[in-house]
């Protein structure tokens, strides 16, 4: 059946507009930016509105941020911590909240208590002994890079455990237990059932963990600009504090350093927010 189309009320109107405006003042910094990356200093000191067309374009910014600060090696760095923090995760979180879904034994809800107090700690208030600690085996602080990333990833898969537990238990309380049952009653094991029925089940849940643990280990300068120190080793928004306080007056590579950095970021959000939005809500709905 044909759905009757809705009429736009005088309500209606002002909160679309709201929206319409409220959407342009975010939209337009990234635009501005990324039209002021194809300019010289002095254009954008003097035309910073106005289009990069004709004379005015120019590709020397991005010339000097890839050739100069080594752009691509800080991709790569970043790209390894934030994938295998995104995969620990994913697998980590899951198991965990399947066992305290599922399972039940002796603390399992002090387990669960810790797990969302775990949520109230920030990242600041753990560092330093997880630092020293790193440093005893041996991790933090060498000048090896394999060695430094693996230290940045093991903080950040804890900072990212709970939340992802949280959500990921959300959503699996509301699968039905007797999807499990005929299983075991087929000769499934256990393992077997989490990877071949539960995570098929959770997908939208499993994404959203997925999304948001990369996008804030990609984001995360506090934990970086501890354990990755030396050039070779440094990710990309640690990169980007670095040229932002060396060459904070030359408008135009910072322009060209920040949508280098940040826009193809924002491609991927918008790309996979329907997996975020619908983990999201479906792991409230269903917990």
């Amino acid at each position: 059946m044909r759905r009757k189309k809705e009429k736009l009320t005088a309500g209606m109107f002002l909160i679309y507009a709201a929206l319409i405006l409220w959407s342009l003042t975010t939209i337009y910094p990234l635009i501005w930016i990324l039209q002021n990356s194809f300019k010289d200093r002095k254009q954008i000191l003097s035309n910073s509105f106005s289009l990069p067309l004709g004379d005015m374009f120019t590709l020397a910014n991005y010339e000097k941020a890839l050739n100069k600060f080594n752009i691509l090696t800080a991709y790569r760095n970043s790209l390894a911590v934030s994938c295998s923090v995104c995969i620990a995760v994913i697998i980590l979180a899951g198991l965990a909240a399947y066992a305290l879904v599922r399972y039940r034994f002796p603390g399992c809800g002090l387990i669960q208590s810790l797990v969302v107090g775990a949520m109230m700690f920030p990242a600041f208030s753990t560092i330093i002994p997880v630092f020293r600690m790193e440093h005893a085996w041996g991790l933090a602080g060498t000048n090896e890079v394999p060695t430094a990333l693996l230290a940045c990833i093991l903080p950040q898969i804890a900072g990212n455990l709970a939340f992802a537990i949280v959500v990921l238990s959300g959503y699996m309380k509301g699968l039905p237990v007797e999807l499990e049952e005929s299983a075991y009653m087929e000769g499934a094991r256990a393992g077997q059932i989490f990877f071949r029925i539960i995570m098929p089940l959770t997908k939208p849940s499993f994404a959203t963990v997925g999304i948001f643990s990369f996008l804030w280990s990609y984001n995360d300068l506090f934990t970086q600009s501890f354990f990755l120190r030396l050039p070779k080793q440094r990710s990309i928004t640690f990169l980007l504090n670095e040229i932002s306080g060396k060459q904070g007056t030359d408008y135009g590579l910072m322009a060209a350093a920040v949508s280098l950095i940040v826009i193809p970021l924002l491609l991927v959000y918008v790309c996979l927010q329907k997996y975020i939005i619908r983990g999201m809500t479906a792991g409230a709905i269903k917990g």
